[in-house]
């Protein structure tokens, strides 16, 4: 049995979280606080290839199912710190630590939230893993499959990842960019370069067609998304030698992909490009794109709430890279991620502000009281 922990406010609610040496995929006790500050509200964890997942959930009326969700997981701190990483510094009004931005401001600012709602025309909950900075394979994916098996998935979720660019409020996603990855060998016959009749060069090859491909537009894009870009990351053939013309060359690619581009029109656009050559294609996927519709509740009521608290009319975003809120969209529920300024995540001294971390809660606090 848990006891409960102390009430406490929200910035020392996430000085507390940034004490915990959470890195992926060891939570640190950092959940079992979160339960025990939380009473009154019912536990599920779902826990599998030493991840643990955590949803809490507690039902005040016949209304929605709002979800906050986000991961209390960091990297590791690197080098370069100019204090230890997991005692958190208060300096000149701004918190550094690992885990400042990416995402403990978020998952304090919910979990006072959720601390002290009252009444709520629906259920409330909270989704926690401690793989979101991983492979993420056994994070937040396993408790969604879990709460659609026992009829608990939420309608709404807020994952309260850093979005803001340059001032707090400025941006929230509504969506995100897949990311395909490109595997591309162009074979040809290894010969000596004095004889360049009787080889086959990849090189050669690939040359006079490279602007097709390098940096190509495979779709117009649209209201949500920029085109979906195909960027060349690596290419090399040879045996760094200069008198021996190449058997074979290899090029890597990276697609960050609309919901306008999939697979099979990646692999077409490679055919029709390469056609007539000999070449082998292998893609594979690690996220796919998904979007929530502008006129969703949950995108209105959020763009209210920080307008209303910061004064700033925010931007309807799907830049950037990949998080978990791509589970969410995968699981029909309608998702949108808004936090801190995101400007020193992953670096070395770590740091959002005080002022944001309370702006955030009070955000928060004011969607969950008008969110009907």
């Amino acid at each position: 049995m848990q006891h409960n922990a102390p009430d406490l406010n929200v910035i020392d609610l996430f000085l507390k979280l940034l004490s915990f040496e959470s890195i992926t995929p060891d939570d640190a006790g950092s959940l079992a606080f979160i339960e025990a500050y939380l009473p009154g509200f019912e536990t599920i964890y779902v826990n599998e290839g030493g991840v643990k997942n955590l949803f809490m959930y507690k039902k005040f009326g016949e209304g929605s199912h709002l979800c906050f969700a986000g991961h209390v997981d960091v990297v590791p701190p690197g080098k370069g710190w100019e204090s230890d990483p997991f005692v958190p510094l208060v300096k000149e009004g701004k918190v550094y630590a690992r885990g400042a931005q990416d995402m403990k401001s978020g998952v304090a600012a919910f979990v006072q939230t959720l601390k002290e709602v009252e009444r709520f025309d629906g259920t409330l909950s909270l989704l926690l893993t401690s793989d979101e900075e991983g492979e993420a394979t056994h994070g937040t994916v396993i408790m969604l499959e879990h709460l659609k098996k026992i009829g608990m998935l939420p309608d709404y979720c807020v994952v309260a990842e850093p979005t803001c660019e340059e001032r707090f409020g400025d941006a929230i996603k509504i969506g995100r960019r897949g990311s395909i990855n490109g595997y591309l060998t162009i074979k040809g016959k290894q010969g000596h370069a004095a004889y360049p009749e009787k080889a086959l060069n990849p090189v050669h090859q690939i040359a006079p067609l490279l602007d097709k491909l390098a940096g190509v537009d495979l779709d117009a894009g649209d209201e949500d998304f920029a085109p979906s870009k195909m960027v060349i990351t690596d290419i090399r053939g040879g045996m760094e030698v200069t008198n021996v013309t190449p058997g074979e060359l290899k090029l890597m690619f990276n697609v960050r992909n609309s919901t306008k581009t999939t697979q099979d029109e990646v692999r077409a656009h490679v055919a029709k490009v390469l056609e007539g050559l000999d070449y082998t294609l292998e893609l594979t996927q690690g996220s796919y794109p998904f979007v929530t519709d502008r006129a969703s509740k949950v995108v209105t009521y959020m763009t209210r709430s920080i307008e209303t608290v910061t004064g700033v009319q925010t931007k309807l975003s799907t830049a950037g890279g990949t998080s978990d809120a791509r589970f969410m969209g995968a699981f029909g529920i309608d998702v949108v991620e808004f936090g801190v300024i995101n400007d020193t995540i992953h670096a070395p001294n770590e740091r959002t502000s005080i002022e944001e971390v309370e702006a955030l809660y009070k955000v928060f606090v004011h969607l969950v009281k008008n969110f009907k």
